[in-house]
């Protein structure tokens, strides 16, 4: 789940869960401006874990604040995962 530098993954998602199916899920939370779920390259079966970024930050609070999530009959773990530039482009160099 990502808002200005944050984001978090969601694990357990079931072969049959794709983006829809996600973003329906976490769209409760707030609005969603990317969403994903990572798949295997060659077989295309998902590799279990996806994710979801929040246009707004308090949206990962809302996610991270429930301590059960479940799609598909599967519980999901929520993580926070932080995004930052690279040391160059922070610093203008």
């Amino acid at each position: 789940m990502e808002a200005n530098g944050s984001q978090g993954t969601s694990g357990s998602a079931n072969d049959s869960q794709h983006d829809p199916g996600l973003r329906d899920y976490f769209s409760k939370f707030g609005e969603i401006r990317e969403c994903m779920v990572m798949r295997d390259p060659t077989t295309k079966r998902s590799r279990g874990f996806g994710f979801v970024t929040f246009a707004d930050p308090a949206s990962v609070d809302k996610v991270l604040g429930q301590p059960h999530h479940e799609l598909d009959s599967k519980t999901v773990g929520c993580f926070l995962l932080l995004l930052f530039a690279p040391f160059q482009e922070r610093s203008g160099h």
